[in-house]
């Protein structure tokens, strides 16, 4: 139910006075008395206070009479508000109903009716209403309301039922210039949220015949690749092949990074900011995603031009997803410099964040900044001392802290932290998943399956749960059956997951698949360069004899992080000197 106006007391009576000294339209009939009588007076007073001292049953009544004495919208809308207020949808309809009567040709009294409808679930009664509601808009906004009727039915428990009278409405409107893409593109959603994606799919594809160059069926589209609608995004390739509007490309470059395909998305993002070179949103996430695929030098130069465009127009504008940018490019920037050891420059970033939510991601990142230059004790102390405003604020500092004693190597002092904050949240099973994988740098395997199994008993869509507890096994070359079947399951949660993927050329890897397995890892490092993903690809090649492509592979991996821990002690194992 959507959330209406309420008219307080005084506003009430004083849109009571002056109900009658207004001209009435043509179609409105006239009031029944030329002023306000003490009489009708007395009796939006009552209606008021009856409505504040919880008699809501009375005062509806008494502002539904006035409301058809004087055909004021303002009373009808009023009575629509107690009867709603009252959770009452029976009322609010038929007062509703009442003012739709009295003043045919108001849009408010057609929109109420139709949504207190779509709030009772009485789908089927609101095709004459959503009829007008179209019929009536201005012929400018025609299109925009078009568009727009899939939100009235966003919470209606029919959507097959809400899909059909939605498409009963605009049957004369999906062959009208102008309007007919918006008609076919707002019947595919409604299709879609009805889980029809054959036909929504079919929905789009008209709505772009109709208009190759429109923009409304490609971001249904986008959505629908989202709903994993494959076939959906050739659509949006189709649009792409002309001059599409950067905000569509956007959208294009969102969808591929919630679908993991990251180099996709960093092709995308590069076009956008090529054609519009002051699109800040865009600069950020490619600067990010050129930072996660190990090119420092021009993810530095992109999230600096992101500080730029977005500090000019903080000066403008003070949003705040703006701050929230900021926050993240600043602790970006400072990785980078973290990165090159040049810790005084990543300081400097992190002072530069002002925002209140990201001031505590600051200090942590300065923790973590002394903890890399050998004083941890003092980190710890830094995390410790700062003010924890809400609960998330003490998990984070928790996860803080283990992460600067993981990569410190102190792992025993990371199982007591994750153990007293188990203790003290016992149902927070990210944290046991976090003891799980510390518990298996201190040795202790029963311990570790243990756990992971206690994640999956109570997440089992925990796709990350499944592909430790495999890795683990086909990393110590025990139980190879059992430890595919638990990546593919992680897979089957998370199937375009390089870092999953990279566990199941493993286990190919155990198993003696050698092909296979490189097969599967060269597919992984294509989609996500990573350094651990190299390790093993490396290791594939160099087993089957091809030195020179392994070689290659792990200086690869060494720019992508010199750090990287499964990469060393590959090449170390395998006495290889780069």
């Amino acid at each position: 139910m959507l959330h209406f106006y309420r008219l307080p007391l005084l506003a009430v009576l004083v849109c009571a006075l002056s109900v009658n000294a207004q001209t009435p339209p043509a179609s409105v009939a006239e009031p029944k008395s030329s002023a306000l009588s003490s009489e009708l007076f007395y009796q939006l007073l009552l209606g008021e206070l009856n409505a504040r001292g919880g008699e809501p049953g009375a005062a509806y009544s008494l502002m539904l009479d006035a409301a058809r004495k004087t055909n004021d919208p303002r009373l009808y809308q009023r009575a629509v508000d107690i009867a709603l207020q009252a959770r009452s949808g029976d009322s609010a309809l038929l007062a509703a109903r009442a003012w739709k009567q009295a003043l045919p040709a108001s849009p408010e009294a057609n929109r109420y009716v139709l949504q207190i409808l779509i709030g009772l679930n009485r789908i089927g009664e609101a095709l004459e209403p959503l009829k007008r509601e179209v019929a009536t808009a201005d012929a400018k906004d025609r299109l925009a309301t078009i568009l727009g009727l899939p939100r009235y039915f966003a919470r209606a428990s029919d959507k097959k039922m809400a899909a059909t009278t939605v498409e009963q409405a605009l049957a004369g409107y999906k062959s009208m210039p102008g309007v007919g893409v918006a008609a076919w593109t707002a019947i595919g959603r409604m299709r879609l949220d009805a889980n029809d994606t054959s036909g929504a799919l079919n929905a789009v594809r008209i709505a772009q015949s109709l208009d190759v160059g429109s923009e409304h069926p490609v971001l249904l589209a986008v959505l629908m690749m989202n709903a994993k609608v494959p076939q959906a995004e050739a659509i949006v390739e189709k649009y792409l092949e002309d001059k599409p509007k950067p905000e569509v490309r956007m959208e294009y470059a969102r969808a591929l990074l919630d679908a993991q395909r990251y180099p996709q998305a960093l092709i995308q993002l590069k076009f956008v900011t090529s054609d519009k070179p002051d699109y800040a949103d865009a600069w950020l996430i490619r600067g990010v995603l050129e930072l996660e695929a190990g090119h420092s030098v021009v993810a530095e130069r992109s999230l600096q031009h992101y500080v730029e465009l977005a500090l000019a127009k903080r000066d403008s504008t003070a949003r705040p997803e703006l701050s929230r940018g900021l926050t993240q490019a600043y602790l970006s920037l400072a990785q980078i410099a973290e990165q090159r050891k040049d810790f005084p420059a990543a300081d400097a970033w992190l002072q530069s964040i002002d925002s209140k939510d990201g001031l505590l991601n600051a200090q942590l990142r300065r923790a973590a900044l002394l903890a890399r230059q050998g004083k941890l004790e003092a980190a710890r102390e830094l995390i410790h001392s700062q003010p924890e405003l809400s609960p998330a604020d003490v998990r984070l500092k928790i996860v803080a802290e283990v992460q600067l004693l993981r990569d410190s190597k102190q792992y025993q002092g990371a199982y007591e932290v994750l153990v007293q904050a188990i203790a003290d949240n016992p149902d927070d099973f990210d944290l046991r998943y976090d003891l799980a994988m510390v518990a298996e740098k201190l040795g202790r395997l029963d311990e570790m399956e243990q756990l992971l199994r206690s994640v999956i008993a109570a997440k089992p869509e925990d796709a990350q749960s499944y592909n430790a507890l495999g890795y683990s096994l086909a990393e110590r070359g025990i139980r190879l059956v059992e430890a595919k079947q638990l990546i593919l399951k992680a897979l089957d949660y998370a199937p375009n997951d390089p870092f999953i993927s990279d566990s199941l050329a493993w286990v190919e890897f155990r198993s003696g698949n050698l092909a296979e397995a490189q097969r599967i890892l060269e597919a992984a490092f294509k989609a996500r360069p990573d350094a651990e993903i190299a390790a093993h690809l490396g290791e594939v090649l160099w087993t089957q004899g091809q030195r020179e492509p392994a070689l290659s592979i792990w200086k690869q991996g060494l720019q992508l992080n010199a750090e990287n821990e499964t990469l060393l002690q590959t090449l170390k194992r395998l006495g290889v000197t780069l």
